[in-house]
């Protein structure tokens, strides 16, 4: 399914919003992933553990630099992090080698490929940090709020030179060509953030390739990268990279609706972080449809005074959280299509079970 049919049917829904029930609107906490309610479905951490088991250290171990730059660098690395790529990388790499008839060991190059995920996702967020002014990540202080912002940009620069190094190593072109992608599409990404549509229907358009480009890339074509190691068939790749890209955009819905409902110490950051950086999220795009003071407001990134405070209440007096929180539902019955259709095994399911743990996420 299109992202326009998903916004579409979101946006009709929110129109019934007066005469709705219950019925109408599952409530944000049930998940999609409940018809697999007979399948004891394995937890996807517990099955991944020992593959990534020593993966910060194996990263630290490819920033080889003098003690400054390299105390930059492996800041992040200091296995406090979710690891959800690389989770998700393994998992999937998993599930394409049983597949394709093999025994579900990883690849060497299969966990070079989920180390580099990481190493880039951290690079983006030393990047983003930069951009953003953000003085905290993950509960602590940002690199560029210790060091300053030049040798943050350094610092992220490095890990991505590093990250490219390991990619030529594996010494497969496709795969080489699919991660080259992801950073092409983190600068789209970041330079699209930075404007904004005065049409509703482009606005959303623009919001969800922005969050493709920002966030489900990366995940979509790492996993694309560990099906392409094992299997020559392009509809294989097809599976692993649509269920990486609708999992990915409901892992940043999901993440946009915690803005507004998680409180600071939870996400490690502060709250209403993206309304202060002019950032109209799904939750303020659905409000705007039923509060249109909202429209100047975005246009003008929340610039004036008070802004941020009105446009905070509107969200919350809206539907905009839970209509948010329903197209993630959408996006993740997708990925639950798309990796249904690889052979049964241990891994497959814990994919299915990873998308509610990406709909039940707090933080």
């Amino acid at each position: 399914m299109s992202e326009i049919f998903f916004v579409i049917l979101s946006v009709l829904l929110l129109s019934l919003s007066r005469y709705r029930n219950r019925f109408l609107y599952p409530t944000p906490r049930i998940c999609c992933c409940r018809i697999h309610s007979d399948t004891k479905l394995k937890d996807p951490f517990s099955l991944v553990q020992k593959d990534l088991q020593n993966l910060y250290e194996d990263i630290k171990k490819l920033l080889v630099s003098k003690a400054e730059l390299k105390a930059l660098c492996d800041y992040y690395f200091d296995g406090k992090g979710k690891a959800f790529r690389p989770m998700i990388v393994v998992l999937m790499a998993r599930a394409c080698n049983i597949h394709s008839n093999r025994q579900g060991d990883l690849l060497p190059a299969q966990r070079s490929i989920a180390m580099i995920s990481e190493m880039i996702h951290t690079a983006s967020l030393v990047h983003d940090d930069v951009i953003d002014g953000s003085d905290t990540r993950r509960g602590k202080t940002t690199i560029n709020e210790v060091w300053g912002e030049r040798k943050a940009i350094l610092a992220g620069d490095f890990i991505l030179s590093a990250a490219s190094m390991a990619l030529a190593r594996i010494g497969n072109n496709a795969v080489v060509s699919v991660l080259s992608q992801v950073v092409e599409d983190l600068v789209r990404g970041e330079f699209m953030q930075l404007g904004s549509k005065e049409n509703e229907n482009e606005r959303f358009k623009h919001y969800l390739e922005k969050t493709f480009k920002k966030t489900a890339s990366l995940i979509a074509n790492s996993c694309k990268a560990v099906s392409i190691l094992v299997n020559s068939d392009p509809e294989v790749h097809e599976i692993a990279y649509q269920y990486g890209r609708n999992v990915g955009i409901a892992f940043q819905l999901v993440d946009d609706v915690l803005d507004f409902t998680s409180c600071a110490n939870h996400l490690g950051k502060p709250s209403a972080a993206d309304l202060k950086l002019g950032l109209a999220t799904g939750p303020v795009l659905f409000a705007c449809q039923q509060f249109p003071e909202l429209h100047a407001m975005i246009m003008r990134r929340f610039g004036s005074d008070g802004d941020v405070d009105r446009a905070w209440r509107y969200v919350l007096q809206s539907d905009g959280v839970e209509q948010t929180n329903y197209l993630a539902q959408r996006y993740c019955q997708e990925a639950i299509r798309q990796i249904s259709r690889l052979r049964p095994s241990t891994e497959r399911d814990a994919l299915i079970r990873l998308t509610e743990l990406v709909l039940s996420r707090d933080k």
